[in-house]
């Protein structure tokens, strides 16, 4: 164990010292010294638990024979931030969060990393930074909250609906007095929001990837199995020391192709995109951005969770979750790849059955032959563009119009609720890249109340900025070049015909290379947006979206 190397008397006794000094034993420093990476807070409704879930992995810790040591990391809330200057802080969290648990792990020599989180860039900045320590590392998430009750009309409620709610108030649908009744009702307790966006989605990668224990990861946030999960996985981390089993040894490149597969399989959040090749980057893992779309052609789509069906994420667990979808897409997955309790998945799987019901179904019998994720490529991306084609209408999934530009979301946002789009436009909304944002946020205000207003099916988005995970509609992100660093998406203007077809992977403004040329010659990038603090550093060193907006970490 690498942390005995600093613990033996009586060279290290300065060192043994500072943990006397926080009530640690003689007993407690001959075992396995095991970091906890807490990213409990006040401040997100999915870590709300997770001061109680890291007591009942402390407890499997030292019911193995380990010693737990906590400490905390950040972590911001996706919801609260959307649609205003916040969202641009919460990607650039990631990789804070990343070089947090770097440092602590280090400067402490755990023999093991526990990582706690839930939500949208915290779970992947966890993942991260297991995969660059190469340490055994386990993962386990709070878990999602329960859905929201039945709200007006049948109509299933939850944080998804709310700025729809704001459209249906601006069309004279609803009251505001059922608008507040929905506030108060569609997210009743804690845990990660209640459908498939970028929290829960992460979360189910985490155990496609083996980092998470089976079964675990969607056990809702409110549930006892939950605390079993949590002091199942404290013993399991002591194990995993023992036999040397390291992030790395789960996170393969058979393990990122299983998660691709599964994120396809269940119409998971676009924002993997950026996530997964950031942590196959940790990993020095190669990745094409092009896998999301050559696998998610190849794998039926098996399961419907909000947004793509009314199914909320704790009735996914109840069908069985992810290790159902999994034994599901045994035929297609690589079964030989290890988990984190040191069994493959075909053992794991081995028995389980599909309950092919109107939540999760069968290879034989799937919602789509086609997963939820797609690339696109042509003049107007030519590094690549993602799409989910699980959210989008299937009369959709051919689209062509007149683009209407904006250069900020504000910009976009005051033109939707103004009613200047209509049927048939592409909302083109550039500058809000990685580097141009800064910090790439999510395009979620405008598509919602495009949805509220009924025109999420009769209109198309382009963006270099994100979607959330809840988003619905014929949307494309993650555009790179983005236009900060004069991607295409820069040249549009107001009027020109784009086109998008997900079944050829095209993504094409209609203009000729001679007009494009001549505005690329009269082009000038505008000014930063931000010139001071961490957005600005991120600003400067943050890679394209199509190579998962890193921040570099080795030559």
């Amino acid at each position: 164990m690498r942390s005995q190397k600093y613990l033996k008397r009586p060279d290290w006794s300065v060192h043994r010292v500072h943990f006397k000094a926080l009530g640690f034993t003689d007993d407690d420093l001959s075992r396995p010294l095991i970091g906890l990476a807490n990213a409990w807070s006040e401040a997100v409704p999915g870590h709300m638990n997770l001061r109680a879930l890291a007591q009942a992995v402390k407890d499997g810790i030292r019911m193995a024979g380990g010693t737990p040591v906590e400490f905390g990391v950040i972590g911001a809330c996706d919801g609260i931030a959307e649609g205003h200057e916040g969202m641009r802080h919460i990607l650039p969290t990631r990789e804070v969060i990343a070089n947090s648990v770097e440092l602590m792990a280090q400067a402490s020599q755990f023999d093991g990393l526990v990582l706690l989180g839930s939500c949208d860039k915290i779970v992947p900045g966890l993942l991260m930074a297991a995969a660059r320590l190469d340490l055994p590392s386990i993962f386990i998430n709070g878990g999602p909250m329960l859905g929201g009750p039945v709200y007006t009309g049948g109509r299933q409620s939850d944080s998804t609906s709310l700025m729809e709610g704001v459209g249906r108030l601006l069309k004279g649908e609803i009251g505001e007095a059922e608008l507040e009744d929905m506030e108060n009702s569609c997210s009743p307790c804690a845990g990660s929001c209640s459908f498939m966006g970028t929290a829960n989605t992460m979360a189910a990668l985490a155990e496609a990837l083996g980092l998470c224990l089976p079964g675990t990861s969607m056990i809702p946030a409110v549930y006892s199995a939950r605390q079993r999960a949590g002091q199942k996985t404290g013993r399991t981390i002591v194990e995993m020391v023992r036999q040397n089993l390291t992030a790395r040894r789960l996170i393969t490149p058979a393990a990122l192709e299983n998660a691709v597969r599964l994120v396809s399989a269940i119409g998971g959040s676009t924002n993997t995109a950026l996530h997964l090749p950031a942590i196959a980057y940790e990993a020095e893992i190669p990745f094409d951005l092009g896998l999301f779309d050559r696998l998610s052609r190849q794998t039926p789509l098996l399961a419907r969770v909000n947004p793509a069906g009314p199914a909320t994420a704790a009735d996914f667990h109840q069908s069985g979750g992810v290790r159902a979808v999994m034994a599901e897409l045994a035929p297609l997955i690589h079964l030989d790849a290890l988990t984190a309790t040191g069994q493959t998945w075909g053992g794991i799987v081995a028995g389980v059955k599909s309950p092919d019901n109107q939540i999760i179904k069968t290879l034989k019998n799937p919602f789509a032959p086609t997963g939820g994720l797609g690339v696109l490529y042509g003049n107007l991306a030519p590094d690549g563009a993602v799409t989910k084609p699980a959210a989008i209408d299937p009369g959709q999934r051919i689209f062509r119009g007149p683009a209407r530009c904006f250069d900020s979301e504000y910009e976009a946002n005051e033109a939707v609720l103004a009613g200047r789009i209509q049927a048939g436009d592409v909302l083109v909304i550039r500058y809000e890249g990685p580097k141009g944002g800064p910090g790439m946020p999510e395009m979620f205000r405008a598509l919602k109340v495009l949805n509220g207003l009924g025109l999420a099916t009769k209109t198309a988005a382009v963006t270099d900025g994100r979607f959330s995970g809840t988003n619905n509609g014929c949307f494309v992100g993650h555009v790179s070049p983005e236009a900060q660093e004069g991607g295409p998406i820069a040249l549009v203007h107001d009027g020109d015909e784009i086109i998008i077809d997900i079944a050829d992977q095209k993504l094409e403004l209609l203009v000729d290379q001679t007009e494009l040329d001549r505005r690329r010659a009269a082009w000038t990038p505008p000014a930063p947006k931000v010139k001071s603090g961490y957005l600005y550093l991120y600003s400067r060193l943050a890679e394209s979206a199509a190579k998962g907006a890193i921040i570099k970490s080795r030559e």
